[in-house]
Order: structure tokens, then sequence, then C-alpha cells
């Protein structure tokens, strides 16, 4: 360890081990001692960097409260060292032919929302939403300590950990520090990627982290722990500033811990966390996009003709929009040059794929494959897009809009939203699921989340909601309700509304044309509908015009208005976090389904009474 601490801290970078010329990486088996070569003073192979001097660590209170007593740690190596390590040491790791680290994150290929604890503590827990529906599931400060212990005795055996300090928030005045330590180069690389990289002074003088993330996913849970109900937990403790992992591989969960982090942290200053896309047109007119997976935003946010702020995290402060994070996390399942050229050019080296498929001898990787898991990935920084905004930050939106992937088909294209109805659609958060997806689903299954996002609440969602509605009204923001799933009849009836008319929906809003557009009211969701817009045709702005029956239509989309009323009792306890009058309000947005019978009796008829 002496030699260890004797080290230049240039060498934490890495930047000054590489040579002219190096030799090969050698191929060394997973768990060799790498550390015996640094440490008995022998000569330190070129291809391998030089661990750092660990005084950085040993400083820190985190590392003194844990117990964390590493062997050796390579902190913010540089891209392609990360690639060596990798491919070194962890089985499964390959580089695709555009140059992409190609790695598997074993057993779990998805998050594990219900493994997930937050740490309940005097000082927090009046702010935050617990209860049956709440995505925070409850853990006690004991609990979470023996978790950290078993994390970090696991940390403590290993020959070699990864350090990452890096920040999240492109706005200085909320950036914060993170530190994530970790067993895999390919975790190290990811949040690389997804938090905002420091420069090299920055990196001299990061001090003391704001929040540490102990990434153990390597090793399991004891499932008998209190509180535990698999061998998987990721544990978030607001006391502490810190997030456990165990159990799991799956990259996301770091990333995704922050932005919990975030969704806790900024409400509490007055500024919005949301999940969405964000881009800005020359006018400096900014636009965010929420929707889930499937349902367009990592697509539509990436748009040529505008630059783009981010793709998937933000906040909404007084001064405007600002990216949490410093890359780009993209489902690229089904993944065409064609369609989105922005993103796949953007996977090239320095990219992460995850869990994807590729030919074994030419590494070209196959988009369209399922075989290790439908949620395929892409981890890149948003300097790989071509037309990124660097810094990511921006002026207030001028609009949002809310995506839905309607399977039934009973949605418009597309929909203004007054602030009742946005406050609405946003605490809703539809989607639909197509058929076929599970044994014996036969019907297209609606799916409800939370902002867009319940999995990474902290506070109700009517906090949210009501945010969003004040500073929509302050500047005047539009919303806008877009279906980018079925016309014409439900899945497996009709057709996926092509993207290339959605992209004229967008250009529509962002040219203006729809501010001056006339509108009709459709029937039980009260939704403002345009009568045209350039490049669309006229006849798919009304739903139930094209479809083949419009007393199916009608039932269906009585249907789901029922869906929508049922979600929302999930709710019935936010009149606590905003006040009587402004749930009440909420509400107001909502459809007015009418008895099923009616509509079974009098068909598209019954609606010509409401």
């Amino acid at each position: 360890m002496a030699l260890l601490s004797s080290r230049s801290s240039a060498n934490c970078t890495g930047r000054s081990v590489r040579r002219a010329t190096v030799a090969p990486a050698p191929v060394v088996k997973p768990h060799s001692s790498v550390a015996m070569r640094f440490t008995n003073n022998t000569k330190q192979d070129a291809a391998v960097p030089a661990p750092c001097d660990m005084q950085f660590v040993l400083d820190s209170k985190f590392t003194r409260e844990s117990g964390l007593q590493p062997r050796v740690v390579f902190r913010n190596l540089t891209t392609p060292q990360l690639y060596e390590m990798a491919l070194a040491h962890e089985p499964g790791t390959h580089i695709t032919s555009s140059g992409a680290l190609a790695t598997l994150s074993g057993e779990k290929t998805g998050r594990s929302p219900k493994d997930k604890r937050v740490v309940r503590d005097p000082e927090t827990e009046k702010d935050l939403w617990w209860g049956p529906y709440s995505p925070n599931y409850v853990m006690d400060d004991r609990t979470f300590l023996t978790n950290r212990e078993r994390a970090i005795d696991y940390l403590n055996t290993l020959d070699r950990v990864y350090v990452v300090d890096a920040f999240v928030n492109w706005d200085p005045e909320s950036r914060l520090k993170v530190r994530v330590v970790t067993s895999r180069a390919y975790h190290a690389l990811f949040m690389s990627n997804m938090l905002i990289k420091p420069t090299e002074e920055e990196l001299k003088t990061f001090g003391e982290p704001d929040f540490v993330i102990y990434n153990a996913g390597a090793f399991p849970a004891n499932k008998y722990t209190q509180f535990m109900t698999s061998q998987t937990s990721i544990d978030l403790s607001l006391k502490h500033k810190e997030m456990v992992i165990l159990g799991t591989m799956y990259a996301g969960e770091m990333k995704k811990g922050v932005f919990t982090l975030m969704h806790y942290l900024m409400p509490m200053q007055g500024k919005l966390s949301l999940h969405s896309g964000c881009n800005v047109g020359a006018d400096d007119d900014v636009t965010m996009f929420f929707g889930l997976s499937g349902t367009g935003k990592t697509t539509l946010s990436a748009d040529p003709k505008r630059p783009l702020i981010g793709d998937d995290e933000h906040v909404w402060s007084d001064k405007g929009v600002f990216n949490i994070e410093g890359g780009c996390y993209a489902k690229c399942i089904g993944l065409k040059a064609t369609t989105e050229p922005e993103i796949w050019n953007a996977i090239k080296f320095g990219t992460v794929l995850e869990n994807v498929d590729y030919n074994p001898v030419t590494r070209e990787v196959d988009y369209e494959s399922e075989r290790l898991t439908e949620n395929t990935r892409a981890s890149y920084p948003i300097e790989f897009m071509n037309n990124a905004r660097i810094p990511c930050v921006g002026p207030h939106p001028k609009n949002v809009v809310l995506l839905a992937c309607d399977a039934f088909g009973a949605l418009p294209p597309v929909s203004r939203l007054t602030l009742e109805q946005a406050m609405y659609h946003f605490i809703s958060g539809y989607t639909a699921k197509v058929a076929g997806t599970e044994m014996g689903v036969t019907e297209p299954t609606a799916t409800f989340s939370a902002c867009f996002g319940s999995a990474f609440l902290m506070l109700h969602p009517y906090k949210y909601a009501t945010m969003l509605a004040e500073k929509m009204k302050a500047h005047g923001t539009t919303a806008w309700l877009i279906n980018t799933g079925w016309t014409g009849g439900k899945y497996g009836v009709g057709k996926r509304i092509s993207l290339k008319h959605t992209r004229a929906i967008i250009d529509a809003i962002h040219s203006g044309e729809l501010d001056k557009a006339e509108y009709v009211t459709t029937p039980i969701f009260g939704l403002q509908v345009p009568k045209a817009i350039s490049g669309v045709p006229a006849e798919i702005l009304s739903p139930e015009n094209v479809w083949p029956n419009k007393d199916e239509f009608a039932m269906c989309l009585n249907s789901l208005g029922h869906m929508f009323i049922r979600n929302f009792e999930h709710f019935n306890d936010g009149e606590q976090f905003v006040g009587k009058d402004t749930a009440a309000r909420i509400l107001t947005g909502g459809p007015q389904p009418i008895a099923k019978e009616d509509v079974e009796k009098k068909g598209f008829g019954a609606f010509k009474t409401q």
C-alpha cells in the first residue's frame, strides 16, 4: 500500500501513463491479481493503467464512516483504458463493428423497482410519498447500514475498484458532486458517459462528494435481512447521502438512482425535476417531451433541425431548463439508420451497448434481436449527438408534449390541453402495451406511470404536477397530448400512426401553425383537436372518422376513460400535499366517461347527449 500512496495524482486520470507505442492488452482472467504487479514494485505493463494515489478516498468522510479500504483504485480512467480493463477482466465483453463496447449485465437486464428501498428518517419522511401506491418501499437506517457493510466488505475483497468522480446538473448553481465506486469497468464507463465530466483541474480539486454510490451489484443481498424480498436490493439514504446496490449489475440502476435523488433535492429548492427529453429551436424556443418507453420520447427529441438539450432527465428552474446528465441512454431495439440517424451515428467508440446481440465473427449488432432482452440499451456522451447543445441549458419551455402510444387507437394523434388537463394527463402518465407480449393476452393493456416516471418519484405526483402547472402559467407554456400509437382501430385492426405524420405534427407545433388552427372538442376526454395540419391526412385527426365501426370506437373510448378514472384512485391522498382546492382542480382535467350500458345500447350516439 505504501507504493500506492506515493503515486502522483496525475495518474488518477490515467493521462500520464499512456506511451507512444503500447503492447496489446494481456488476456487476464477475472479476479487475477493485478494489484500484486503494482504493489511488488514490478514493472507495470504499458497497456494497464496505473492505480491512483488513494488519499482522495482515505480523506473522505464517506470512506471513514463506511469502512471502505480498497486494495487498488482506478479513478476516472479514460475511455480507452476502461475499454482495455473491461475486455481483460469482464467475460462477455467485446468491441462491435462500430467501435462501441458491447457488454452483459448478467441475470438482471432491466431495473428492479420492487427491490428499491428508501430509508425512512425523521428529517425527510414528512415530505416523501409513502403508501400502497408509492414507489418508495420503506427501509430503516439499521438495515441500510447492514447492506452498506455487506457491499463494502465485498468491494474491499476485490483486486481492483473503479471510482468515477463527476457532476450532475448543467446549471452551475445547482451542480452536485457524485462519486461512484464499482467493481466493473463497464459500470465506470457507463457513469462516465452519463454524468458530467470534470476537467482535469476540477478533478484535482473535487474534494468531498455530495453523494456516493456503492455498486456491489455482483454480490447478492441477504434475502433473510429485514425488508428484503430477494437477493437484489437498491437502497437510498437521504440522511447518509448514499446509495447501495446489491444483487444486480444492470447499469441503469445507478443512473436512475441519481435521478431519484434529484426528484427530492430539486423540488425542495423550488426546481421541478422532470423525466423528459428536451430540444430547442432556432428562436430559442424549448420543447420538453414526456413519455414512457416505446412512445417516441428519445426519437422525437433527437430532431436534426433542433439542437438537443437532453434525452431523459431535466430540471425546470426559475432561470429556465437544464439537463441533469452529461449523456444519453437510448433504447436501441429496432434501431435503424434511416429512421433514427442521430442515435445510430452516436453508437461508436466510447458508447456502451448493454445486452445487445451481435454476429460473433463480424461483430455487427443485430438491433432487431430480443435474444438477451427487449430492453437493449446504448449509453454515450451527449456530445456524440451532432446537434447537441453544450452547455445543456435553455430558456423556459414554450411547449410541453405528453406522448402516449395508445394501442387502443382511441386518442387523437394530437390535441391541445388546458392547464388542468395537462396536470391530469401528466399525473396519469398513460401509454398502452400491445397484445401478444404475454401468453393469453389478446387485447391491448393500459399502462399508467405517474409523471411519466413513477418508479423515480419521491414526492406525491400532485406536487410535481402542481409545480408544472405553475411554471407553465408563469411562462405561457402550451401543453399537447400526442398519440404515437394506433389509428383506424386498436392494435390488430388499425395501424401504427406513421413517424412521418407525427414529425409533421411536431413541426406544426414548432412553427406556430397549431396556435392559429381551428379546433373541435372530443367526447369523453374533452380534448381540443385541430381540424387540419400541413402534411397530415385530415381524416385521421379525429379517430372516429377512420374506425371501421363508430359504435365500436365509442365503446373503446369510453372504456379507456373508465381506466383513467380507476387509475386516479391511487392518488386520493394527494390533498394533504397540495391542498383541497388544487386537488379538486386537478380532477376537472380528467375524462367524463358514461355508463357502459348506455354506450352498448346507443353506440356513438350516446356521446351526443354529453
